[in-house]
């Protein structure tokens, strides 16, 4: 997710985060549609999930921030393996990060989305929702991250772990 290039010395914050990969019967992906508050125009499609609270495992954290941003509430071992992991540096309100993070597999047949869990920043820089196929991601001009998800989604969903 290498937005922009930091500059010489930049300071990272390190984060571990765990990110879902949730699919509907029609083998759609939920993504989230919202914006960097430092660059408002820098618009984007990115999956559930977010940074681990301290001691939390990646599982726990997924289904954490699963039910927090979807309203679907389940237990970590419903995630089953992590299908991917990856290391990402990227800008957001002005502050650089360097995130590892684990990407987990949820199959459920439909979900009406309840975003009613979301925290302030979530509130203030998301602002919307919907449901991708690989396809309409291979085709669109539309900025979503991560950038490798149409193959990540059609390995996942095929049963091979990415990773």
């Amino acid at each position: 997710m290498s937005l922009t290039r930091p500059e010489p010395g930049t300071v990272f914050t390190a984060r571990q985060a765990a990110r879902v990969l949730l699919v509907d019967g029609a083998d759609r992906v939920l993504l989230f549609h919202g914006f960097d508050p430092a660059r408002p125009a820098h618009r984007y499609w990115f999956t559930p999930g977010g940074g681990l609270d301290p001691g939390e495992t990646p599982a726990a954290g997924a289904a954490r921030e699963l039910a927090e941003e979807t309203g679907l509430r389940v237990a970590p071992e419903a995630l089953g393996a992590m299908v991917w992991r990856e290391l990402v540096e990227y800008p957001f309100d002005g502050h650089w990060y360097r995130q590892e993070q684990d990407f987990f597999l949820l199959r459920v047949p439909s979900w009406e989305v309840d975003t009613a869990g979301f925290d302030q920043v979530e509130r203030d820089t998301t602002d919307g929702h919907r449901w991708w196929s690989a396809e309409e991601l291979e085709a669109t001009r539309e900025r979503f991250y991560p950038r490798e998800l149409p193959a990540l989604l059609r390995r996942a969903l095929g049963g091979e772990a990415a990773c």
